[in-house]
């Protein structure tokens, strides 16, 4: 083989090398270990219960959600990238109403994966349903597919990007559950803010562990799914609604 090109072969080959060890350019790292050596397990099960009398007129959810994942408002609520939002219910033989927050549900059986023709859109083996962005073409049929309207399209080049939460102009995206931060043993930002700066709505936790708080809270009152018509096992659920 001729010198020079032997060199240039080399060269880009420690670039690719390079590229793909860079922290936060590629999700599905994240998407296949917790850490260096412990694995995403079955064993549990993240989920998030919100209780929607708690829920007040704040959106200290939806700011930390933003904050953590850089994910910048070009003044479209239409178009911009919200992992989550407030939906606001009335009843309408009461007058009563409420407000709760709606994100990925992180479903056992989700219709984006059943749907997404290249396997970008997948679920963890620890119950979080996550976007490859170096697999997603961009089709949005994951978006048609969830009854939830949680996920959405970049249609902006993306700036400023968090090493450990990549996106892309181009590719669908959703609520992670701060997979970044659960790796690091931390709740999610949403959770973490409505606690301290909302009214408590949010509990984080493994729905597996029969004795941690989560599962006390499913156990001392009612609780129920977005469209439990729908069987998909989601990870968040609601109370009070």
């Amino acid at each position: 083989m001729n010198p020079e090109r032997r060199r240039l072969l080399g060269w880009g080959a420690a670039v690719a090398a390079g590229t793909a060890l860079a922290p936060g350019l590629r999700l599905v790292e994240l998407a296949r270990a917790r850490s260096a050596g412990e694995a995403a397990s079955m064993l549990q099960r993240w989920g998030l219960l919100i209780d929607a009398a708690k829920c007040g007129d704040c959106d200290a959810c939806v700011t930390a959600c933003s904050e953590e994942n850089g994910l910048a408002s070009h003044g479209r609520p239409q178009t911009d990238s919200h992992w989550i939002r407030k939906v606001s219910l009335r009843d309408e033989r009461s007058g009563y109403a409420q407000a709760l927050p709606v994100m990925c549900q992180h479903c056992e059986h989700p219709p984006c994966v059943d749907v997404c023709p290249t396997g970008a859109s997948f679920r963890r083996a620890d119950g979080i349903v996550l976007v490859d962005r170096h697999t997603c073409i961009g089709c949005r049929y994951c978006i048609m597919a969830c009854p939830y309207g949680a996920r959405v399209f970049v249609h902006e080049a993306v700036t400023g990007q968090k090493p450990d939460v990549p996106r892309g102009k181009g590719t669908a995206e959703a609520c992670t559950l701060c997979v970044q931060r659960v790796d690091r043993g931390e709740a999610p930002a949403c959770a973490v803010a409505c606690n301290r700066d909302g009214g408590g709505a949010m509990t984080f936790g493994d729905l597996n562990d029969a004795a941690g708080e989560l599962r006390r809270r499913l156990a001392a009152a009612p609780s129920t799914e977005i469209r439990p018509d729908l069987a998909l096992g989601t990870g968040v659920r609601y109370q009070g609604v």
